[in-house]
């Protein structure tokens, strides 16, 4: 079975451009900036809703394996989905200085950017870009 969200050509300024509402539009260019800043590498389109950089391979012990991408999010009209930054040994304590968030199987949600501490999501960005990620999930 193979995985459904991949890479796309689409440039993720293209979608950002067409989110709403507006606040989700400007956040996702905030993101965008500091994820790119924070990893050195330009973001791509992952399906039709979720800008990501980076890959890795992973494998299920079922034998299933795919790619995915390091870090990314996609800007939700509840919230703000952020991708990767949960998966390494240093996430727990950093998370705990973030700020509001609630957390779901390999993300993170975010409400508003503006209440949470951007030095700190950038610094999870760095963390979970450099680190390599485990072969079996």
């Amino acid at each position: 079975m193979e995985n459904k969200t991949l890479p796309t050509e689409q440039d993720p300024l293209d979608f950002l451009a067409t989110v709403e509402p507006e606040r989700r539009r400007l956040e996702g260019g905030q993101l965008l900036r500091l994820m790119e800043e924070a990893t050195g590498q330009k973001a791509v389109m992952w399906g039709t809703s979720i800008v990501g950089i980076g890959t890795y391979t992973y494998r299920y012990a079922s034998g299933r394996q795919g790619d995915w991408m390091r870090v990314g999010f996609s800007p939700r009209k509840a919230a703000l989905s952020l991708y990767g930054l949960t998966d390494h040994a240093d996430a727990g304590s950093t998370l705990a200085e973030l700020g509001p968030h609630t957390g779901g199987v390999g993300c993170l949600y975010v409400k508003r950017l503006d209440v949470i501490d951007l030095d700190v999501l950038s610094r999870l960005v760095r963390l979970a870009y450099e680190r390599p990620k485990e072969a079996e999930a």
